[in-house]
């Protein structure tokens, strides 16, 4: 039986730590290398195609930016849940459960509307920190929510 976690004190944020220095790394890696690429390559490119070339490097640093910055935030209002493409605010009544089952890439947060939202920001690949956070959560929304026992 996991020990119970007292609900940590608000505002607190969640966010991975591998995914942000992946996605990120990646990101000046790419760019970096179309720019040397730009530069160096052979003459019968033109500037536009040079150009293309770090535009299309952008393009995909953007989305690399769009996996970074996921993270799921919580104050004294509810919680904000910002994965890659949306951005969830939820109050804590409208929050009745979070679960993360092994495997899980991400915790699920069953809303009273009948909704789940996934929480990307909590990572099930960083085993025990995701754990962790999820019971954070789950403490949370017991104490501020209308969470049932479990």
């Amino acid at each position: 039986m996991p020990e119970p976690v007292s609900p940590p004190p608000l505002p607190v944020t969640w966010r991975p730590r591998r995914g942000r220095v992946v996605a990120y790394g990646f990101a000046v890696v790419i760019v970096v290398g179309a720019v040397v690429m730009a530069v160096l390559i052979a003459p019968p490119f033109k500037l536009p195609d040079r150009v293309a070339i770090v535009a299309f490097a952008c393009a995909v640093a953007w989305v690399l930016h769009l996996l970074g910055r996921v993270r799921v935030e919580a104050d004294d209002e509810g919680l904000t849940i910002v994965n890659a493409v949306r951005t969830h605010r939820v109050t804590w009544p409208e929050v009745l459960d979070v679960q993360m089952v092994v495997g899980d890439p991400w915790p699920r947060l069953d809303l009273a509307d009948g909704r789940t939202v996934g929480a990307m920001g909590i990572q099930g690949s960083e085993k025990e920190r995701a754990r962790r956070a999820t019971a954070e959560l789950r403490a949370l929304i017991k104490a501020r929510g209308e969470a049932p026992d479990h």
